[in-house]
């Protein structure tokens, strides 16, 4: 352990009055007695003379060593001290970055409690709005249904492969939204587009009789359709039902409807052609 300059300094005094004892007690001589002849007094003297000096040059020399361990303790105190100043000078500065460190850290925990609030709302949001829309496709899948079983044969075959998909309850489906909702787009499409055209097909048609016969059958869009056959002797019409399609047998319109085959097949030229029109 260093002491300090205040120790040193109380040390230093501490010798040098000791120091002063002893040259004193080395200068100190007792006077001669009364008994004691001149020539004894002179005889004791140089002996008394040499101790002395002897003591003062031990004396001198224990001071000498006194001040360089003073020096030297003064020395390592002021190189103790400028190491102890660097250390204390790195604590501060590891005590200032670990304080910055911990403000940054406290910053990135608020942020990231601030994204975390957020990102629970967004996630709220989109729980609510999916819930909304499987509530809608639930609804539009009923309703397709219903659509569905009121289609003419050739668009219910061809849509067949997505109809097929629409969930039985549409409330206990696990599909996700998303494929539900593009189920539903795709048989609204192929729907649509067949709603726009004249088809015209070949069917195998049940006569009033019992006996089947194959027919042309032309729908005009899904609202209405024709059918003749048999070299224009039977022919009827047919509309959209709660169950699907009805047929009406009407033989007597044959050859309208017939002249109507031909002239899609372009084997007549264009001309009007009057037909009944059921409207439900």
């Amino acid at each position: 352990m260093l002491d300090t300059p205040h120790t040193s300094r109380s040390t230093f005094i501490r010798i040098c009055g000791a120091i002063g004892v002893l040259a004193a007690a080395a200068a100190w001589t007792p006077a001669p007695t009364m008994s004691q002849a001149p020539s004894q007094a002179g005889a004791a003297e140089e002996p008394d003379v040499g101790a002395r000096i002897e003591s003062t040059r031990d004396v001198l020399d224990r001071w000498v060593e006194t001040r360089r361990i003073i020096s030297e303790e003064a020395r390592e105190w002021a190189l103790g001290k400028d190491i102890l100043e660097s250390r204390i000078d790195v604590v501060r500065r590891d005590l200032a970055s670990a304080k910055e460190r911990v403000v940054e850290t406290d910053k990135s925990i608020t942020d990231a409690d601030r994204k975390r609030a957020e990102l629970v709302e967004q996630s709220e949001k989109l729980k609510s709005a999916s819930a909304e829309l499987a509530a809608t496709a639930s609804l539009l899948e009923t309703r397709v249904k219903d659509l569905v079983r009121r289609l003419p044969d050739p668009i219910r075959d061809k849509i067949k492969p997505l109809s097929q998909r629409l969930p039985a309850d549409p409330s206990k489906s696990e599909l996700p939204v998303a494929v539900r909702f593009q189920n539903l787009v795709g048989i609204v499409n192929e729907v649509n587009k067949f709603a726009r055209e004249i088809t015209m097909t070949s069917e195998i048609r049940t006569l009033a009789d019992g006996s089947s016969a194959e027919v042309t059958v032309v729908y005009l869009g899904i609202a209405q359709a024709y059918y003749a056959g048999s070299g224009g002797k039977i022919a009827g019409f047919g509309s959209a039902g709660p169950e699907g399609w009805t047929w009406t047998v009407a033989n007597d319109m044959a050859p309208q409807v017939s002249k109507l085959v031909a002239i899609l097949k372009n084997e007549s030229p264009a001309e009007f052609v009057p037909l009944p029109l059921k409207v439900d």
